[in-house]
Order: structure tokens, then C-alpha cells, then sequence
């Protein structure tokens, strides 16, 4: 009777073993497609994304493919790009700006996409409303529209003797209008004369660096069309006159000073929208977010090139400084 016991005990055994593996199927492995503009696949917000993901739990190689496609500049080589993600198979659209945003949505209406680096979802046309995005794109805002009169007050505290800004923009950008009223109200109480210029070719911000004099200082846009922030860069350390940057990336290559969204930090914001959706949540379910971490970042070599001696208080406040 031992016997038969034993024999009954390992088939059940067997059975119990069986019907667990099949009421647990395997962990399904997700493909997340990355469009973006950026010179190299490695770019600040999708590496935020990929950290961001693993502290979810989304193990990258396991959990987790990325297929980024970077166009290094190139604005007319993202719909190629664009549907070499959908033929890939991918499960969601990370987009890094406006431009690679807008060349996902015509080309899906189906397939999630969450966006980062766009200064107004809803200026822009991408969704109709933050608390409700609708259709299939949610994402991170980096409020360049909010943080438009900062960034003017921050330049005017580094430098007090700069008394016109000029803000030249690309033509076709939704976000300068309202970001120009935001900064004409904020320039009146700093003594501040704006002076915009939309852009339409690099003819015209070439022409527009002519008219620059002393006592005057540059508003880099947040929107990158056109290359106008690095021409900004260019300008600045060529003539010596101060310019305000979006990002801390900037400052990173010579810039004066930024106070903005932290690159890596947003992908990461925006990697807990992408893990949402993977779990089973839809994109018009997630509302869009503002970033989260704004930092004040100054770089003290360009300051010194600048003839400007960095106030205290622009120190004390800062988040990180270059040298």
C-alpha cells in the first residue's frame, strides 16, 4: 500500500505542476520604439527613459527592447523613420520633441505614443486638453510657456545691466505667441524691452545678430527648429553677450545659463506613463504632466569670457554649475 501511495502522490504532483504552468503563462517581453531628432541614440530623455523603466521593474534585454531611431537633425527623415517603428512591431512611441510627436501621430492612430520636449501639448495641436489628451498620445510638458517670465528674471538677476531681450523663434511655432506675452508682462516690472523675431531661414537670424548691441542678451527658444538656439550659442560667445537657455544641455556646451526641465529627469517622468501603458492602461486614460524637476544651471568659464561676475543669490539657487 506504501507503494501505491507513493506512486498516486507523484502523479498528482505532475498534475498540480501542470495546470500551474498553464494558469501562469510566460512574461511577456515589451518593444518600445523611440523616434527623435537627436545626433545619437543616447540622448538625455531616452536614457532617462531606459532608467526610469528598469526602476519599474522593466528589465531592459528581458522586459524590455528599444528600437531608437535618430535622425541627427534631420526633421524630413522622421515619417521614414516613423514607419520603420510601426513595421517593427513596436508596442509604444517614445517621442523626444514637437516635430517627432506630430510625424507619430500621422502615422498611427492606434499604436500608444507618449511624447516629452513639447513646451504646449495643446497650442501645439498634439492634444486637445491636458487633464483629458483623447486619441492615442499622452506625455510630459516641458512648460516653456510657464517658465518663459522665469527665465527673464533669472537672466536680469545674473546680468542687471541688460536691458533688451531679443526672442527670435521659428515662424511656424505655436508656443512663441503666448510665451511673448508671458515675457512683455514679466519685462515691464523687470525693466526689460523684448524684441521677437520669428524666423523662417537661417538668412534671417544671421541678419537679426547684426542689429544685437551692448546691454543686450538672447532668449533661446525651447523649441529647437531651424537650429536657432545653436545659433544663439554661437552668437554669444562669439559677440559676448549673455543668453538664457531652455536646458542645462546647452550650458553644457558653452552656454551661459538655463533654467528648465531636466532632460533625464523627464524621461524618466514620462517612463511611468510608458510603464502604465504597458500594464494595460490607454493613453487617453493618463493625463499629461508637467516636467517635474526644473533646475537652475550656470556655467562660470562663460561668465568669466562674458566679463560677468556671478551675484551670490544666482549661486545659492543653483543646481548644478559648469566650470
Amino acid at each position: 500500500m506504501s507503494g501505491l501511495r507513493t506512486a498516486l502522490l507523484g502523479v498528482l504532483l505532475v498534475v498540480l505542476a501542470g495546470s500551474g504552468s498553464a494558469a501562469e503563462p510566460s512574461k511577456r517581453s515589451y518593444r518600445i520604439g523611440v523616434l527623435t531628432e537627436a545626433w545619437a541614440a543616447n540622448h538625455p530623455t531616452v536614457e532617462g527613459l531606459k532608467a526610469g523603466l528598469f526602476d519599474l521593474g522593466f528589465e531592459e534585454g528581458r522586459d524590455v527592447t528599444f528600437d531608437v531611431r535618430f535622425t541627427q537633425g534631420n526633421t524630413k527623415a522622421l515619417p521614414a523613420a516613423a514607419d520603420e517603428l510601426l513595421k517593427a512591431g513596436v508596442d509604444v512611441i517614445f517621442t523626444c520633441s514637437e516635430a517627432a510627436t506630430r510625424v507619430a501621430k500621422s502615422a498611427t492612430t492606434t499604436l500608444p505614443i507618449v511624447f516629452t520636449l513639447i513646451a504646449d501639448p495643446v497650442a501645439s495641436g498634439i492634444v486637445e486638453s491636458r487633464a483629458r489628451p483623447s486619441g492615442n498620445v499622452t506625455g510630459i510638458s516641458n512648460l516653456a510657456v510657464e517658465l518663459a517670465a522665469k527665465r527673464l528674471q533669472v537672466l536680469k538677476t545674473l546680468d542687471p545691466t541688460v536691458t533688451r531681450v531679443w526672442f527670435p523663434h521659428a515662424s511656424d511655432d505655436p508656443t512663441a505667441a503666448p510665451a511673448i506675452v508671458r515675457m512683455r508682462a514679466a519685462a515691464e516690472k523687470l525693466g526689460l524691452e523684448i524684441v521677437d523675431r520669428s524666423i523662417a531661414g537661417q538668412s534671417e537670424i544671421n541678419a537679426m545678430f547684426k542689429d544685437v548691441k551692448r546691454g543686450d542678451a538672447l532668449f533661446a527658444p525651447d523649441t529647437d527648429s531651424l537650429d536657432i538656439a545653436a545659433a544663439i550659442l554661437d552668437a554669444s560667445l562669439a559677440s559676448r553677450v549673455p543668453a538664457v537657455f531652455p536646458s542645462s544641455l546647452w550650458v553644457g556646451h558653452g552656454g551661459l545659463i538655463s533654467y528648465g526641465p531636466d532632460y533625464h529627469a523627464q524621461g524618466m517622468q514620462a517612463a511611468r506613463l510608458v510603464a502604465k501603458i504597458l500594464r494595460g492602461s490607454r493613453p487617453q486614460e493618463l493625463p499629461v504632466e508637467g516636467a517635474g524637476k526644473i533646475d537652475l544651471v550656470v556655467n562660470l568659464k562663460t561668465a568669466t569670457h562674458l566679463g560677468i561676475s556671478v551675484p551670490r543669490k544666482v549661486l545659492l539657487r543653483a543646481d548644478a554649475m559648469r566650470r
